[in-house]
């Protein structure tokens, strides 16, 4: 019974130590997640970023058949801003927006640079191949016309636990492309 006795308090400790620091970690910030989500369905991409950090929305006007890069980030909090658009020409619905950003050429590309415009959560209709909406994050591309052509898609972000991010890292969500943590 004695023996028993010195055996369980540690065990007991340790348990209650374990289960202090899963605590803390559950409330640390641990940065955010974005999903791209068709309505109804499983999301088609969640990607970990940290606050700050960049993903590109990459297409190809269906008018003009020219490539546009739309820069986006991600805060804290979880609200989404886009911070650039890189086009080669002029075309339906694109150009300078009075008072936000900057314009800038970049070789043969119109740059709007220094947008920070929220956007909060959005939705995209995801164009037929050719149009080709494509994610770029982290050295991969995601092409969303080649997965779910002609639907709405929404992207939402949320704030994730150092607890949460932890576990992704370990467990991966099925929709995250594999990619090196920045």
């Amino acid at each position: 019974m004695l023996k028993r006795r010195r055996l369980l308090r540690p065990a007991l400790i340790g348990l209650a130590g374990a289960a202090l620091v899963l605590l803390v970690l559950a409330y640390i910030p641990g940065g955010v997640e974005l999903r791209i989500t068709p309505r109804g369905g499983e999301p088609l991409l969640v990607l970990p970023l940290q606050p700050g950090e960049r993903f590109t929305v990459h297409y190809y006007h269906s008018v003009e058949n020219a490539p546009i890069w739309e820069v986006h980030s991600v805060d804290a909090a979880g609200h989404i801003y886009i911070e650039e658009e890189r086009y080669l020409k002029f075309g339906a619905g694109m150009g300078k927006m009075p008072g936000v950003g900057r314009m800038v050429m970049r070789g043969p590309y119109e740059v709007i640079t220094d947008m920070h415009q929220p956007t909060g959560e959005f939705v995209l209709r995801v164009g037929s191949p050719g149009v080709d909406h494509t994610i770029l994050y982290r050295g991969t591309a995601t092409n969303l016309s080649a997965m779910a052509p002609h639907q709405a898609v929404t992207f939402s972000a949320r704030p994730v636990s150092l607890l949460g991010r932890l576990w992704r890292r370990a467990w991966p969500h099925r929709a995250t492309p594999r990619t090196q943590e920045p």
